[in-house]
Protein backbone atom coordinates (compact mmCIF):
# COMPACT_ATOMS: atom_id res chain seq x y z
CA UNK A 1 0.00 0.00 0.00
CA UNK A 2 1.83 3.19 -1.04
CA UNK A 3 2.47 6.05 2.27
CA UNK A 4 0.16 8.83 1.58
CA UNK A 5 1.51 12.35 0.61
CA UNK A 6 0.18 15.39 2.31
CA UNK A 7 -0.09 18.73 0.41
CA UNK A 8 -0.78 21.63 1.44
CA UNK A 9 -4.61 21.11 2.07
CA UNK A 10 -5.68 20.45 5.47
CA UNK A 11 -6.57 17.37 4.95
CA UNK A 12 -5.89 12.97 5.72
CA UNK A 13 -6.15 9.61 4.72
CA UNK A 14 -8.36 7.40 6.83
CA UNK A 15 -6.61 6.01 9.72
CA UNK A 16 -7.34 1.81 8.43
CA UNK A 17 -5.21 3.09 5.35
CA UNK A 18 -2.29 3.12 7.22
CA UNK A 19 0.97 0.75 7.17
CA UNK A 20 1.20 -2.16 9.25
CA UNK A 21 4.98 -2.01 8.70
CA UNK A 22 6.29 0.29 10.51
CA UNK A 23 3.10 -0.21 12.61
CA UNK A 24 0.76 2.94 11.67
CA UNK A 25 2.02 4.80 9.71
CA UNK A 26 -0.26 6.89 7.66
CA UNK A 27 1.26 9.69 5.57
CA UNK A 28 4.03 12.00 5.27
CA UNK A 29 4.86 15.41 4.82
CA UNK A 30 2.61 19.09 5.15
CA UNK A 31 3.26 21.06 8.10
CA UNK A 32 3.12 21.70 11.73
CA UNK A 33 0.47 24.33 11.88
CA UNK A 34 -1.79 24.30 14.95
CA UNK A 35 -4.91 23.95 12.48
CA UNK A 36 -3.71 20.33 11.00
CA UNK A 37 -2.21 19.49 14.35
CA UNK A 38 -5.72 19.51 15.60
CA UNK A 39 -7.38 17.55 12.70
CA UNK A 40 -4.68 15.07 12.87
CA UNK A 41 -5.93 15.15 16.93
CA UNK A 42 -9.38 14.85 16.22
CA UNK A 43 -9.33 11.93 13.70
CA UNK A 44 -6.85 9.38 16.07
CA UNK A 45 -3.62 10.38 13.96
CA UNK A 46 -0.44 12.20 15.24
CA UNK A 47 3.12 12.92 14.11
CA UNK A 48 6.25 11.49 15.33
CA UNK A 49 9.75 12.08 13.19
CA UNK A 50 12.84 12.93 14.04
CA UNK A 51 14.75 15.50 13.16
CA UNK A 52 15.94 15.63 9.66
CA UNK A 53 12.90 13.60 8.45
CA UNK A 54 10.17 14.91 6.48
CA UNK A 55 6.86 15.21 9.10
CA UNK A 56 5.45 11.26 9.85
CA UNK A 57 1.97 10.45 10.49
CA UNK A 58 0.41 7.76 12.78
CA UNK A 59 -2.31 5.76 13.63
CA UNK A 60 -1.21 2.71 14.90
CA UNK A 61 -3.60 -0.52 15.44
CA UNK A 62 -3.74 -1.59 18.41
CA UNK A 63 -3.94 1.87 20.36
CA UNK A 64 -3.24 2.05 24.06
CA UNK A 65 -5.06 4.09 26.35
CA UNK A 66 -7.32 3.59 29.90
CA UNK A 67 -10.75 4.55 30.65
CA UNK A 68 -10.57 7.57 34.04
CA UNK A 69 -12.88 5.39 35.92
CA UNK A 70 -10.32 2.45 35.86
CA UNK A 71 -7.41 4.27 36.48
CA UNK A 72 -6.62 2.78 40.24
CA UNK A 73 -3.28 3.63 41.85
CA UNK A 74 -1.21 0.51 43.66
CA UNK A 75 -1.48 0.65 47.39
CA UNK A 76 1.89 2.15 47.22
CA UNK A 77 1.19 5.11 44.83
CA UNK A 78 -1.67 5.91 46.80
CA UNK A 79 0.05 6.19 50.01
CA UNK A 80 2.66 8.38 48.04
CA UNK A 81 0.20 10.50 46.58
CA UNK A 82 -1.00 10.96 50.63
CA UNK A 83 2.36 11.49 52.33
CA UNK A 84 4.44 12.98 49.74
CA UNK A 85 6.22 16.63 49.81
CA UNK A 86 6.05 16.82 46.12
CA UNK A 87 3.21 19.12 44.62
CA UNK A 88 1.92 19.02 41.28
CA UNK A 89 0.46 21.58 39.08
CA UNK A 90 -1.36 22.21 36.50
CA UNK A 91 -0.96 24.16 33.16
CA UNK A 92 2.00 26.25 35.47
CA UNK A 93 5.21 25.65 33.40
CA UNK A 94 4.16 24.17 29.81
CA UNK A 95 7.17 25.41 27.54
CA UNK A 96 9.30 23.73 30.61
CA UNK A 97 7.83 20.45 30.17
CA UNK A 98 7.92 19.78 26.88
CA UNK A 99 11.77 20.81 26.80
CA UNK A 100 12.44 18.41 29.43
CA UNK A 101 10.69 15.69 27.87
CA UNK A 102 13.03 16.80 24.77
CA UNK A 103 16.22 16.40 26.73
CA UNK A 104 15.27 13.43 28.46
CA UNK A 105 15.74 12.10 25.12
CA UNK A 106 19.20 13.83 23.96
CA UNK A 107 21.26 10.70 24.11
CA UNK A 108 19.51 8.53 21.78
CA UNK A 109 17.95 11.02 19.86
CA UNK A 110 14.50 12.96 20.67
CA UNK A 111 11.36 12.99 18.09
CA UNK A 112 10.47 16.18 19.88
CA UNK A 113 12.21 18.63 17.31
CA UNK A 114 13.03 22.44 17.96
CA UNK A 115 9.94 22.85 15.39
CA UNK A 116 7.63 20.23 17.41
CA UNK A 117 8.15 22.26 20.84
CA UNK A 118 7.11 25.29 18.65
CA UNK A 119 3.99 23.91 17.58
CA UNK A 120 2.51 22.28 20.48
CA UNK A 121 3.81 26.09 22.57
CA UNK A 122 1.31 27.48 19.81
CA UNK A 123 -1.25 25.17 20.91
CA UNK A 124 -1.06 25.43 24.41
CA UNK A 125 -1.55 29.28 24.01
CA UNK A 126 -4.75 28.59 21.91
CA UNK A 127 -5.70 26.30 24.78
CA UNK A 128 -5.86 22.64 23.18
CA UNK A 129 -2.42 20.99 24.73
CA UNK A 130 -1.47 20.76 28.44
CA UNK A 131 0.90 20.33 30.78
CA UNK A 132 0.77 18.12 34.26
CA UNK A 133 4.17 19.34 36.50
CA UNK A 134 5.66 17.95 39.59
CA UNK A 135 7.55 19.84 42.00
CA UNK A 136 10.36 19.55 45.11
CA UNK A 137 10.29 23.13 46.75
CA UNK A 138 10.65 24.98 43.37
CA UNK A 139 12.41 22.66 41.37
CA UNK A 140 10.24 20.93 38.33
CA UNK A 141 11.28 17.25 38.71
CA UNK A 142 8.25 15.90 36.72
CA UNK A 143 5.38 15.76 34.50
CA UNK A 144 4.28 15.41 31.04
CA UNK A 145 1.84 17.03 28.38
CA UNK A 146 -0.77 16.45 25.76
CA UNK A 147 -3.86 17.62 24.07
CA UNK A 148 -7.15 17.88 24.98
CA UNK A 149 -9.80 16.40 22.37
CA UNK A 150 -13.41 17.33 24.17
CA UNK A 151 -13.00 14.18 26.91
CA UNK A 152 -10.29 12.85 25.59
CA UNK A 153 -6.57 13.17 26.78
CA UNK A 154 -4.30 12.92 24.14
CA UNK A 155 -0.81 12.10 26.17
CA UNK A 156 2.24 12.95 24.10
CA UNK A 157 5.40 12.33 26.31
CA UNK A 158 6.54 12.32 30.21
CA UNK A 159 9.75 12.93 32.39
CA UNK A 160 10.65 12.16 35.67
CA UNK A 161 13.83 13.37 37.99
CA UNK A 162 12.67 11.71 41.00
CA UNK A 163 11.46 8.27 41.16
CA UNK A 164 8.02 7.96 40.36
CA UNK A 165 7.27 12.04 39.29
CA UNK A 166 5.57 11.03 36.23
CA UNK A 167 3.34 8.37 38.08
CA UNK A 168 2.36 10.91 40.43
CA UNK A 169 1.63 12.97 38.08
CA UNK A 170 -0.38 10.66 35.79
CA UNK A 171 -2.52 9.66 38.68
CA UNK A 172 -3.67 12.88 40.34
CA UNK A 173 -4.19 14.33 36.80
CA UNK A 174 -6.71 11.36 36.26
CA UNK A 175 -8.99 11.77 38.94
CA UNK A 176 -8.79 15.76 38.35
CA UNK A 177 -9.71 15.06 34.62
CA UNK A 178 -12.34 12.62 35.94
CA UNK A 179 -13.64 15.34 38.06
CA UNK A 180 -14.36 17.46 35.16
CA UNK A 181 -16.05 14.63 33.15
CA UNK A 182 -13.06 13.77 31.57
CA UNK A 183 -13.66 9.83 30.29
CA UNK A 184 -10.48 8.35 28.76
CA UNK A 185 -6.60 9.11 28.69
CA UNK A 186 -4.74 7.99 25.49
CA UNK A 187 -1.33 6.89 25.18
CA UNK A 188 -0.68 6.28 21.59
CA UNK A 189 1.52 3.49 21.07
CA UNK A 190 1.95 0.64 23.94
CA UNK A 191 5.59 0.65 26.11
CA UNK A 192 6.28 -0.73 28.89
CA UNK A 193 6.27 2.39 31.05
CA UNK A 194 2.53 3.01 29.87
CA UNK A 195 1.59 -0.61 31.33
CA UNK A 196 2.91 -0.25 34.05
CA UNK A 197 0.47 2.73 34.97
CA UNK A 198 -2.33 0.58 34.19
CA UNK A 199 -3.16 1.28 30.59
CA UNK A 200 -4.43 -1.44 28.07
CA UNK A 201 -4.97 -2.22 24.60
CA UNK A 202 -7.52 -0.79 22.26
CA UNK A 203 -8.10 -2.34 18.65
CA UNK A 204 -8.14 1.28 16.35
CA UNK A 205 -11.91 0.91 15.50
CA UNK A 206 -12.97 0.86 18.67
CA UNK A 207 -10.66 3.89 19.57
CA UNK A 208 -11.89 5.61 16.48
CA UNK A 209 -15.39 5.29 17.41
CA UNK A 210 -14.63 6.29 21.23
CA UNK A 211 -12.71 9.12 20.11
CA UNK A 212 -15.79 10.20 17.67
CA UNK A 213 -17.81 10.15 20.59
CA UNK A 214 -16.07 12.10 23.32
CA UNK A 215 -14.91 14.64 20.89
CA UNK A 216 -18.06 15.87 20.78
CA UNK A 217 -18.59 16.49 24.65
CA UNK A 218 -17.16 18.84 26.35
CA UNK A 219 -15.47 19.08 29.83
CA UNK A 220 -16.00 21.56 32.80
CA UNK A 221 -14.93 24.62 31.87
CA UNK A 222 -12.67 25.03 35.06
CA UNK A 223 -10.66 21.79 34.01
CA UNK A 224 -7.89 23.44 31.97
CA UNK A 225 -7.42 26.72 34.20
CA UNK A 226 -3.57 27.00 35.80
CA UNK A 227 -4.30 25.58 39.78
CA UNK A 228 -2.37 22.99 41.89
CA UNK A 229 -3.65 19.85 42.23
CA UNK A 230 -1.83 18.10 45.06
Amino acid sequence: MPLYQLGTELRFPKPSLALEDPNGLLAIGGDLSAQRLILAYNNGIFPWYEEGQEILWWSPEPRFGQQCANIMPSRSMAKLMRKTQLHVTLNMAFSDVVHQCAAERDETGTWITQDMQKAYQALHKLGHAHSVEVWQNTELVGGFYGIAVGQMFCGESMFHRVSNASKLAYFVFSKHFENHKGQYIDGQMENPHLRSLGMQIKPRTEYLKLLKQLKAQEVDKSTWQAQRLL
